[in-house]
């Protein structure tokens, strides 16, 4: 009773406090407390705060700007709790169609974000009664279509001519090519607008991408990714239509030849505002490069990963002359050694991320060296780093390194020389890291234990393919982390348990292919980690039959508010 009095008067108290400061007040101090959060998640700072008062429940529902809706019952309910919202996202469990027609009755005056990925069509019934109630929309995703029709491109055209983000990429079953034609130039025609476009994968030719960059006069990025249709030609051609574009993605699924003709060079050194540039998959050539350096384009992002015909002296000549990266992506550059990027970091101080997957002549003094030469490094991907060999790194070398506070992400998947001893010096030096991947590390044991006692802050770990990893040593609270991949290893329940009992804030849990979870250390997970929201329950092949998982699952989550539960079964 004591206990009860005392939770009853200090709750008071709290709500009495609450009230003494007006709504716009707690919602300039919670924005404060969200821009802080290093990694944003609005949910896990936003949903115990709303729990404190109803004023904190009001405060926090204005913030929330974004919503998955999954059923209809309880929108009402939500639309008028949560006035500011500006982006909805279709499931695809329900009648895409039903759930448009019931948005569109509901006044949503700042709404500007639809998306409809992995939907098994586009809902064109909904979409035009959606348009006529709702046109404020100015980005829509309809990535992942099952099926896409060319009469869905002018429907889009026709109902959404505000829009400045488009969204296509990666339909199923489009094969004619010359049938989207006229659905492309209905778009670029009625979206004079658009300034953002991703069509990775789908059915485009050069003529359907001249149409586009010709008559979108204010497209500035655009992603067209494994798009075989598109040549060497066709490209330049229509890069010359679009002198303002500033971000070029482009890709095959084969490796072919762009921009190694002095016509395609000039075309796309032409674009003086570009700022990013992806290729993949490609035969590039060194003279690119010179050519991007001799013009000084303001490039701060560069990914070449898959790229061959290039060398060392492309790239030196490239960093020496702009030196504005922020991103590099150079995997599976083969040519590069240790003291090749010795030299190269000492151009990138502005550096922010950096991917040396796969470069074979890699060791850990390449490592070191970009910590030590680019002091904005957050991220590193260095994953099979040295090819087959072993590496063998400097113990001595280890200990007498110097912390470094501003690495956040670190991936070493694939490296098989990393050991428990290796791999607990190495992320010593990272007090701040909050990702860490360690896929297909087959030697790591019970030293990932030690890892998460020193670096409190990961959020992110996978240990997926790891088949020695062990958990039975974390007897202690890992406070931060969110997301744990255990898929492919021989996790058991007791491990569970621990998982349970000290990792509270997971939000997703992946174990496909461990044979030794059971029944028991999935209700012991479902019954402890309570904030299990927007998150994806991967059950693994041992636990009964896929109808009777989800109904038991089903009903153990329903309370929890989750926004997302993704059922896998494993064959």
């Amino acid at each position: 009773m004591k206990r009860k009095r005392t939770c009853s008067a200090f709750n008071s108290t709290v709500t009495a406090t609450c009230s003494h400061l007006p709504d716009e007040c707690w919602e300039f101090i919670f924005g404060l407390i969200i821009n802080d959060d290093e990694n944003r998640n609005k949910l896990r700072i936003l949903n115990p705060l709303s729990l404190v008062s109803k004023q904190f429940l009001s405060v926090t529902d204005r913030l929330r700007f974004t919503l998955t809706v999954y059923e209809p019952s309880y929108l009402r309910r939500i639309f008028k709790r949560c006035t500011n919202l500006n982006s909805i996202q279709l499931a695809s469990s329900f009648d895409s169609d039903k759930l448009l027609r019931i948005i569109s009755r509901f006044p949503l005056k700042q709404l500007t974000s639809l998306i409809l990925f992995y939907q098994p069509k586009i809902p064109t019934i909904g979409l035009r009664v959606f348009s006529q109630k709702i046109t404020t929309l100015t980005s829509l995703n309809c990535s992942h279509i099952g099926c896409l029709n060319t009469s869905d491109l002018f429907l889009i055209a026709e109902c959404f001519p505000l829009l400045q983000e488009l969204d296509l990429s990666y339909p199923s079953g489009c094969k004619n090519y010359t049938s989207y034609v006229d659905g492309v130039e209905a778009l670029s025609l009625a979206l004079i607008k658009l300034r953002k476009v991703n069509l990775s994968e789908f059915p485009i030719n050069n003529q359907s991408l001249y149409h586009l960059f010709n008559n979108c006069k204010h497209l500035e990025e655009v992603i067209i990714l494994r798009c075989d249709e598109i040549t060497s030609t066709g490209l330049a051609s229509a890069i010359r239509e679009r002198p303002t574009l500033r971000s070029l993605s482009f890709a095959t699924t084969k490796v072919s030849e762009v921009f190694t003709t002095s016509q395609s060079i000039d075309s796309l050194v032409s674009l003086k505002g570009l700022t990013c540039l992806v290729l993949r998959n490609l035969n590039i050539s060194d003279e690119l490069l010179y050519s991007i350096a001799r013009e000084g384009l303001l490039l701060t992002r560069l990914d070449l990963p898959f790229c061959s015909n290039y060398s060392y002296n492309g790239i030196f000549c490239l960093l020496s002359k702009c030196r504005r990266f922020q991103h590099l992506n150079l995997q599976y550059a083969d040519f590069l050694n240790d003291q090749d990027v010795v030299q190269l970091s000492s151009f990138l101080g502005d550096l922010v991320s950096i991917n040396l997957s796969h470069c074979d002549k890699l060791t850990e003094s390449a490592l070191f060296a970009l910590l030590r030469n680019c002091p904005s490094l957050s991220e590193i991907e260095m994953e099979s780093m040295g090819g087959e060999s072993d590496i063998v790194w400097n113990s001595d070398s280890l200990r007498k390194s110097c912390v470094y506070p501003q690495l956040k992400g670190l991936y070493l998947g694939s490296n098989s020389w990393l050991s428990d001893e290796i791999l607990i010096m190495v992320t010593s030096i990272f007090p701040n890291l909050q990702l860490l991947d360690l896929e297909f590390c087959n030697h790591i044991s019970e030293g990932i234990c030690e890892v998460l006692r020193k670096c409190c802050k990961i959020r992110l770990l996978n240990l997926a393919y790891c088949p020695r990893v062990k958990l039975h040593r974390m007897n202690f609270v890992v406070p931060k982390l969110e997301v744990l991949n255990l898929s492919d290893t021989k996790v058991d329940d007791e491990t569970l348990y621990l998982i349970s009992k000290n990792c509270s804030g997971l939000m997703t849990l992946q174990l496909r292919n461990c044979s030794g979870v059971t029944k028991k250390g999935w209700k012991c997970v479902l019954k402890n980690c309570r904030q299990l929201r927007k998150h994806e329950c991967i059950i693994p092949s041992s636990l009964e039959t896929t109808r009777t998982i989800y109904l038991w699952i089903y009903g153990r989550l329903l309370w929890l508010e989750s926004e997302r539960i993704q059922f896998c079964s494993q064959a």
